[in-house]
Parts: C-alpha cells; sequence; structure tokens
C-alpha cells in the first residue's frame, strides 16, 4: 500500500548511481481529498497542477560526456497520483549516470516515468520559467492580531463582508505546516487571488496561522485554503497560491489551486520549485545539491482556479 509513512522519507537512503524508475514513489490523492470532504467519484470543484523545477539535472551523452539542464515539469491536479519528493529527488538523480542518444530522449524518458508514476500525462520542458513578482498584492502581515491557534486549521475564523464585493489579490509570508512523516517544518508564501465579498484580514491571518502545528502535504494545504476559503467566504472566483521554500532555507517550491486556482512556489522545490525565499548553501546540503528535507536542485508549485457554481 502506498502511504508515506512507506516511502523513503525520514529513511537513510543510498545514492543512486544507474537510471531506476522504480524509485517514483506515487501517493493516492484520494485519501487527503476524502479528509477535505471531496468524494473520489465526484468532480473536483478546481483546477490545478503541481510544477516541480530541477535545478540540477544531469546525463551522459552517447559518448559518455556530462550534461546538465534544468527542467520543469507539470503534474496535473486531477491525476490519481501525486510524486513524493524525495522519491522523484532520487529518481532524477538516477539519471546522471546513464548514457541516452540526446536531450530529446532524456526528456520524453522522464515524462513518460512521471506520467506512468501519477496516473496521467506529465508535462517536461527544459528550463525554468521567470519569477513571479507580487505586483499589486496587498500584504496582511503587518495586520496587528492577537493569535492564539496554531492548529488544527480554523475555517470558523474566515469572514467576509458580503455587502462590499471586490477583485484583489491578498498575501502572507507567514504560512507554516508540517511534513506527515518527518515532522519538519514546510515555509511558504501565499497569495490568494479572488472576486467576491471583502475578506476581513485579520481573521485571514489567523486562519493561516492555524496550520503552524498540523502535519499534511503541501498539496493537501493548498487544496484545504482553497475550499475553506469557497465554502465560507463565497467568491465569485478564487485562486491560491502556495510558494514553498525548501527546508533548512535553502530554497523553495509552488502549489497552485483555482477555480479556484492553486499553486505551491517556484525558485526551490515546488514540489520542484517553491518560493520567492532563497537561502544560500551551506551546512546540511546532501547529495545532487539537495539540503535537509528539500532539494536545492528542485522546487515545486501547485495551482487550483475556478468559479463558483
Amino acid at each position: 500500500m502506498n502511504t508515506p509513512h512507506d516511502s523513503s522519507l525520514g529513511r537513510e537512503v543510498s545514492y543512486p548511481t544507474r537510471y531506476d524508475p522504480s524509485l517514483l514513489f506515487p501517493i493516492p490523492r484520494a485519501g487527503a481529498r476524502a479528509e477535505l470532504g471531496l468524494e473520489a467519484s465526484a468532480p473536483l470543484p478546481f483546477s490545478g497542477h503541481d510544477r516541480w523545477h530541477a535545478y540540477e539535472l544531469g546525463w551522459l551523452d552517447g559518448r559518455g560526456k556530462p550534461q546538465v539542464a534544468t527542467a520543469t515539469l507539470h503534474v496535473p491536479g486531477d491525476s490519481p497520483n501525486l510524486i513524493e519528493s524525495k522519491s522523484l529527488k532520487l529518481y532524477l538523480n538516477s539519471l546522471n549516470g546513464t548514457r541516452f542518444p540526446d536531450a530529446e530522449t532524456v526528456r520524453a524518458r522522464i515524462a513518460g516515468d512521471l506520467s506512468r508514476a501519477a496516473g496521467a500525462p506529465v508535462v517536461v520542458a527544459f528550463g525554468l520559467p521567470p519569477l513571479a513578482t507580487d505586483g499589486d498584492d496587498e500584504c496582511i502581515d503587518g495586520i496587528e492580531a492577537d493569535i492564539d491557534c496554531y492548529g488544527p486549521p480554523r475555517p470558523d475564523l474566515l469572514k467576509a463582508d458580503a455587502g462590499t464585493v471586490v477583485g484583489e489579490t491578498l498575501c502572507s509570508h507567514l504560512l507554516k505546516s508540517n511534513c506527515p512523516v518527518t515532522g519538519q517544518p514546510d515555509w511558504a508564501s501565499v497569495s490568494i487571488h479572488y472576486r467576491g465579498p471583502r475578506l476581513e484580514r485579520a481573521g485571514l491571518l489567523r486562519y493561516l496561522a492555524s496550520f503552524r502545528e498540523p502535519r499534511e502535504f503541501h498539496e493537501q494545504c493548498v487544496e484545504r485554503i482553497f475550499l475553506d476559503l469557497l465554502r465560507h467566504c463565497r467568491p465569485e472566483v478564487l485562486s491560491v497560491e502556495a510558494r514553498y521554500t525548501r527546508r533548512g532555507g535553502q530554497g523553495g517550491g509552488e502549489h497552485e489551486e483555482g477555480a479556484v486556482v492553486h499553486r505551491r512556489g517556484s525558485g526551490g522545490r515546488g514540489k520542484i520549485g517553491r518560493g520567492r525565499r532563497r537561502g544560500g548553501g551551506g551546512a546540511g546540503t546532501g547529495p545532487g545539491g539537495w539540503g535537509p528535507g528539500r532539494w536545492s536542485w528542485c522546487g515545486w508549485r501547485r495551482r487550483c482556479a475556478g468559479r463558483q457554481w
């Protein structure tokens, strides 16, 4: 049975020296979504994707010459499985000592292996997207608020003024959750774009703080935020994006849901490429440039978007 506790998370593993697609560890999304009140047989109330950024991708050409590249991986949010991040790191590192006739063969091989693991077509492209900017986002972190609830998540804290309809983007850099297996903290910047009843800022800040102690994967956190806002605040249009930094301050990734839109960070592990914050190298960096818990070559983003029915 593929559960997070059956994966390589939190365990010492040997560094792969040869191409091995069996390293990929898919985890069904259905269990976490059932906790959010989503039935497996019902259509999802959002669309989205997990975007991973691979910063240190390498292989050998047909003559044995080392090749290096970066890549962006898009895993559809409606795929039956997510791909556990440490297994993805190990899989991509397994390409380092393997010969391929050309770069396109490498890209197609990665896309095929990830698609089989996710249970849906995964798009792989060489290169990384440009870093996003905050633009006209309003940061709510400076709001004065008394906060004493750090878990479980409290959707009852979300309030909206039905008499004032707006279209705006709110952001916070204070989102923190924890890995469900290792307990290591995951830090993120979250951006909420919506059109509908005006969100009450202090309540939103308290709600985001209530994620600090629970343990959930990034994907589930972003989907939970999206669904709680949708159910409690009734926006007409909603997009939620979380950009996660790499663990240990080594970098980050993105996750988006929309329709609701949900995103996990870029520029780090996002689930490959997360977050805007970037940390330098340093103690604790593991093989392949990965930091403790998050890996510096990789980032992740998840996006979900949609309209209220």
